[in-house]
């Protein structure tokens, strides 16, 4: 798996911070950057977090490039619909050299499963590359390709929406390709924007599991692993 940030807001707290101030100020705009130029965007925002004014830190946005993730993740990550992707397609593009394939650990570990694993998917993608050789569309050839087919996508999701995003795909509940790549997302982000990402990730590490019965039970695991992050 590789997760790249490709662009983001330029100094995007402070962005957030001239939104904010917007709101309550009778001064313009250009009056605003000017007495934030030297100031603290600190403590201003953390009164913004705290009071739920959160529609400001939509003005940042934040572009990843995530290759080598299974069609598996790449399901549940086009889920949150506060986004806009750009996918790899399997109608347009054909894998007439082959596909790469997401072995998941589990199965991994496992020699006897692992070996039967790869064997099924290397007769799917045999198949795959016999009916586009018979000049069947990839765009109907692609019906064999499976959720562990490789694929690359781009996402771009403004802070609010990262925030909601790390709650979700962080937790442990999460399935472990998606968790990966939101950490892996969330160290880039919060490189950009450490002040407004300073508390993200899964819903733990700030209030109560609301898994219930369902939770992990390993909250004091996950704040250690998070306060590296």
């Amino acid at each position: 798996m590789k997760v790249s940030l490709l662009n983001y807001t330029p100094n995007p707290e402070r962005t957030i911070s001239l939104a904010a101030r917007l709101c309550y100020s009778n001064d313009n705009i250009t009056a605003l950057e000017d007495r934030l130029r030297d100031a603290s965007q600190e403590i201003f925002l953390n009164k913004i977090l705290k009071s739920g004014h959160h529609s400001v830190i939509e003005h940042a946005s934040f572009t990843f490039g995530i290759e080598g993730i299974s069609r598996a993740t790449s399901h549940q990550l086009v889920r949150h619909r506060i986004a806009s992707y750009s996918q790899q397609s399997q109608r347009y593009v054909e894998f007439k050299d082959g596909l790469g394939y997401i072995i998941p650990p589990l199965i991994n570990e496992n020699g006897g499963l692992k070996d039967k694993f790869i064997k099924a998917l290397e007769s799917l993608y045999s198949l795959y590359q016999e009916l586009i050789e018979t000049g069947i569309p990839a765009e109907d050839a692609r019906y064999v390709l499976p959720n562990a087919s490789e694929t690359r996508i781009i996402v771009t999701m403004n802070a609010r929406e990262l925030l909601h995003f790390f709650r979700v795909r962080c937790c442990n509940r999460a399935q472990w390709e998606i968790r990966e790549m939101a950490k892996e997302m969330l160290i880039l982000a919060k490189s950009k924007a450490p002040f407004v990402f300073k508390d993200a990730g899964p819903v733990c590490l700030t209030k109560k599991c609301l898994e219930g019965d369902m939770s992990c039970g390993q909250r004091e695991e996950v704040i250690r692993e998070f306060k590296y992050i």
